[in-house]
């Protein structure tokens, strides 16, 4: 029989703090990828750079920013399993504030790029450390609840960059929007001197005979891989919806039929502001489910129909076609789901590690999308490639869902060895 574990009012408040520490740190860290995005190519303009050779700089750039987010994910991950949640919370946004701030004072495309690589190094911690520390300082079955505001808290970030960016004007200064990126890292740090450190990582401490944070060590068993390959296939069509669907919009709009090219930044802006609804929606329904692999089902089916609905009606209006990104963007908000079911995945010291890694992994993946994407154009079109893209991202989504343990309301105080496969269930009354 499940037995409530009674948290002090000093547990409550330490677990609070954590979870609008990590909201904030997840918000400056979409802040940035949207605000790049946004000012990607007057930025790149504005360092005299040919129009012919706008498209080919600005993703040289957006690949430097996202193989900084693979490198980091691995790094931070391993340190937040190693040395403790704490030190990642403090080193990334350190290293992403300075980088930011530096950013605003480039002359020329290797100095931007450098930027962007250390910018996504630094970024690359921020989630996945936040979202394993409130999950372990939170009861195990209202930890959904914490994440959920944390990623409908954070992913709010990218309103704020679209309305710098551009989105419904002519934005701010590129530079100026890059010295805001920093400053807010900056004063995040201060907030987060009074959060405390994840009691089941101090008792990891103890046993010296349990290896932390040994990335190798997820691909050392099958069903342990396989457990790691599946959260990070569910996650892909998120970033195939924002990667191409919505970041191509101007492209894919006028292909669809629209007159006149949606705006990408107001797109991304309508995107992530239904993300932030969805977000809450996908949470609520977990704990509503007491699942969290119905719900990730649910809202999948979800941006399954409505990605469907971009092709079929994207082309009948502008206000539609914003509208489909709206919704589209709630859809994603399965993102919150997401993580929650990657920190509870995972022995303690593994968890930092596979919730740092997993996330950044699917960024990564929009490299790959869109690759895929440009090469499919010449023989598929626009419209016909990006829907072979978007069926092998669901495909793959749904072969990751298909092999996903459920892990509501499970025990997080488990340690990753070779003896233990999955974590332990809790009773879910």
């Amino acid at each position: 029989m499940y037995i409530r574990r009674v948290i002090s009012p000093e547990a409550r408040r330490a677990a609070n703090l954590a979870v609008i520490v990590a909201a904030l740190g997840y918000f400056v860290d979409i802040y940035d990828l949207i605000l790049f995005a946004m000012v990607r190519t007057r930025s790149v303009a504005d360092l005299g750079v040919a129009a012919q050779d706008l498209k080919d700089q600005g993703i040289y750039l957006f690949n430097m920013q996202m193989g900084g987010l693979l490198l980091g994910g691995i790094v931070w991950g391993v340190l937040g399993d190693k040395r403790g949640r704490l030190s990642v919370l403090f080193g990334s946004i350190t290293i992403y504030s300075l980088a930011n701030l530096a950013n605003g004072f480039v002359h020329g495309i290797e100095g931007y790029a450098a930027c962007r690589l250390i910018a996504g190094i630094g970024l690359a911690g921020e989630l996945g450390a936040g979202v394993t520390l409130v999950s372990e300082l939170m009861g195990r079955h209202n930890r959904g609840i914490g994440t959920m505001i944390v990623a409908a808290l954070g992913i709010s970030g990218g309103l704020l960059a679209g309305w710098i960016g551009g989105a419904f004007g002519p934005g701010l200064p590129w530079r100026t929007a890059y010295f805001i990126g920093g400053g807010l890292g900056l004063a995040l740090l201060l907030l987060r001197l009074g959060v405390i450190e994840s009691g089941m990582f101090r008792a990891t401490l103890a046993n010296k005979q349990v290896e932390r944070g040994n990335f190798f060590k997820l691909f050392s068993r099958r069903k342990r891989l396989l457990r790691y390959l599946a959260i990070i296939c569910v996650g892909v069509p998120t970033w195939y919806a924002i990667g191409i669907l919505y970041t191509f919009s101007n492209d894919l709009g006028k292909a669809l039929g629209l007159a006149e090219p949606p705006n990408p930044a107001r797109t991304l802006f309508f995107d992530y502001g239904g993300a932030a609804i969805g977000g809450l929606l996908s949470g609520l329904l977990s704990q509503y489910l007491r699942s969290r692999r119905r719900a990730l089902a649910i809202f999948l089916l979800a941006l399954a129909g409505l990605v469907a609905a971009y092709f079929l009606f994207g082309g009948v209006s502008s206000t539609l076609f914003y509208a489909l990104a709206g919704l589209g963007g709630i859809a994603t908000g399965y993102w919150a789901v997401f993580l929650s079911t990657a920190a509870e995945l995972f022995g303690t010291n593994l968890r930092a590690t596979v919730t740092t890694t997993a996330p950044n992994f699917v960024r990564g993946s929009a490299v790959l999308l869109t690759t895929g994407f440009q090469q499919l154009t010449p023989s598929l079109g626009l419209v016909g490639a990006a829907i072979a893209v978007g069926v092998f991202a669901f495909g793959a989504a749904a072969l990751g869902l298909r092999a996903l343990p459920e892990t509501f309301g499970v025990d997080l105080d488990f340690q990753e060895v070779d003896e233990i496969e999955l974590p332990r269930a809790a009773a879910a009354t």
